[in-house]
């Protein structure tokens, strides 16, 4: 199982894997973060509503 790095803009927790396979940039992850959550349905979450998360995964609370 490979680390788990946070988007430094929108805090979506992905693995180093994933990262790779969506083409993304790794220097816009941080293996710096701190805590977890889920967000299973966007729509219907008060915490999504007011962080601005629109699509559901698993988010780091505070990454540096």
């Amino acid at each position: 199982m490979s680390k788990k790095l946070a988007s430094k803009t929108t805090k979506l927790l992905l693995d180093e894997s994933d990262i790779r396979k969506k083409e993304l940039n790794k220097d816009d992850f941080s293996a710096t973060w701190q805590g977890r959550m889920f967000i299973i349905d966007p729509e219907k979450s008060e915490i999504a509503k007011k962080l601005g998360i629109k699509l559901k995964g698993e988010y780091a609370i505070k990454v540096r």
